[in-house]
Formats: C-alpha cells, structure tokens, sequence
C-alpha cells in the first residue's frame, strides 16, 4: 500500500513537473528564445541608432553629402574631369 502511494506521489511531481499545457521543459525553452529575442532587440536597436545618426550627417553635413554624391551617384566637383577605362571591344 505504501509503494502505490509513493508511486502516486511520484506521478503527481511529474505530471505537474512535465504535464499540462506547458512543461518545464517549453518554458525552459520560452525563456531561451525571450533571452535570445531581447539580444537581437538590443542589437537591432544598436543598428537604427548607427542609421540614424548616419541620415543626419547626409542631411546636414556636406562633407558627408559630397561624398555620398560621389560614391553614389559618380558626381564629380567643378574643374574635375571624369576618366572611365572601358573593357577591350571584342571583335
């Protein structure tokens, strides 16, 4: 009799260890995943700070505007000249 009440007890602590909706072992997991999602936020968040720090320099620096237009776009400033090395026409 006391080993069948043992064995209930023990059943109980698994089932309410392990049974139901959510294990220990989903939540285990669920909070492995919110830890990895918080990083990302911090690292996203990281990204959008660097970008927009970069759209104010384009928008009001314009040494920074210069050379965007140049990398960009090929612009060049006055009294420069534009040199373009072609590939060899094929016959």
């Amino acid at each position: 009799m006391a080993l069948v009440r043992l064995l209930i007890v023990v059943l109980a602590l698994l089932f309410a260890v392990q049974g139901g909706e959510y294990s220990a072992w989903n939540w285990w997991e669920l909070r492995r995943s919110e830890q990895r999602e918080a990083a990302m936020v911090v690292e996203l968040t990281e990204v959008v700070d660097s970008l927009e720090k970069a759209a104010v320099a384009i928008e009001r620096d314009p040494k920074v505007q210069e050379r965007v237009a140049r990398e960009s776009f090929g612009m060049i400033g006055e009294g420069e000249f534009l040199f373009r090395i072609l590939p060899p026409a094929e016959p």
